[in-house]
């Protein structure tokens, strides 16, 4: 499923026009990253929770030349599924 098909099944189980609908979607995906921009986690009860994790600068390799380059120190977006998710797939 894509953004326009989200959007398009949010207007269909809402009831909201797709104009509408879509600025819902782009309004939940802005405020989840304002969060996660900010340092907070986002926990949604039944469905999951976001978050940043910390990774630390490493030393890899180019694959190619074997010459060793330096990974810079990242933040990443982490998702772990609640349960009512894992018992709504399996």
């Amino acid at each position: 499923m894509n953004k326009n098909e989200l959007v398009a099944a949010v207007a269909e189980n809402s009831g909201l026009t797709k104009a509408d609908a879509g600025k819902a979607v782009d309004a939940v995906f802005d405020s989840i990253t304002a969060a996660l921009k900010s340092g907070d986690e986002v926990r949604l009860v039944g469905f999951g929770t976001f978050a940043v994790s910390a990774r630390a600068a490493s030393e890899g390799r180019n694959p190619r030349t074997g010459e060793k380059i330096k990974i810079p120190a990242s933040k990443q977006p982490k998702f772990k599924a609640g349960k009512g998710l894992k018992d709504a797939i399996n």
